[in-house]
């Protein structure tokens, strides 16, 4: 691909970026709840609580972009003890998840917040995650620096999202487990959303209070896998 075709592409996500809401506004929040019931999403809800889990089991948990909450539904089945606190900027996406709670009579948390800007004292939280979100973040750096505040130290964010230019053995592995079908459509959703390249992914931690973050795929998602290093004491 010539030089001047990727400077149009490139310019191209930008415009997305710009246009794309940083919340799923009415009635999309209404379909993406309906599709996030499936067993597609559903088995990939499964295996990121399943990883999350790795790094932290108990305390307390924050997810940034909870959606319709399900995840937060998975993670209590996994960890029944563990506080579960979901945040959403969108407040018919809020609505969702707290009648999906409600209906679970489960005992998470829903608020309304975006990334950049949380209701929460500093060191709040054990652990903090987001999934395929944070390619709507306008302020990505920021965000991140917000989630370093409530973080307590030495614990770590998981930041889940699909990358533009996923590597060909995930999509062999999806389409094995999912089909031929579904692959391509998350092919062609993948160019549509503005999603980050594997390298921007990579090196989104580098200008925040993070510094560095290392990444690995769980399923169809990039795990960008952040922790908070404690400081050092000075006698």
């Amino acid at each position: 691909m010539n030089e001047s075709r990727l400077n149009r592409l490139a310019s191209l996500r930008r415009t997305l970026k710009l246009l794309h809401p940083e919340g799923i506004p009415w009635p999309a929040a209404v379909l993406y709840d309906r599709i996030s019931a499936t067993s597609v999403f559903q088995d990939q809800y499964e295996r990121v609580a399943r990883h999350i889990i790795n790094y932290c089991s108990h305390g307390s948990l924050l997810d940034i972009g909870t959606g319709p909450g399900r995840l937060l539904m998975k993670l209590h089945d996994a960890s029944p003890t563990m506080r579960l606190v979901g945040v959403d900027i969108s407040p018919a996406m809020v609505k969702r998840a707290r009648k999906n709670v409600e209906s679970s009579g489960l005992p998470i948390e829903i608020r309304e917040s975006g990334a950049a800007s949380l209701p929460f004292r500093d060191g709040a939280f054990d652990i903090v995650v987001s999934t395929g979100t944070i390619h709507h973040w306008k302020d990505p750096s920021g965000a991140l620096n917000e989630i370093y505040r409530v973080l307590k130290g030495g614990r770590y964010a998981l930041m889940y999202d699909v990358v533009r230019d996923t590597p060909p053995h995930v999509l062999q592995q999806m389409h094995r487990q999912f089909g031929k079908l579904r692959t391509t459509f998350f092919w062609i959703h993948a160019f549509e959303e503005p999603f980050l390249s594997l390298d921007s992914f990579q090196r989104l931690a580098e200008a925040t209070l993070f510094e560095r973050g290392d990444t690995h795929f769980v399923g169809m998602f990039c795990c960008l896998v952040l922790k908070k290093m404690i400081p050092d004491i000075i006698a």
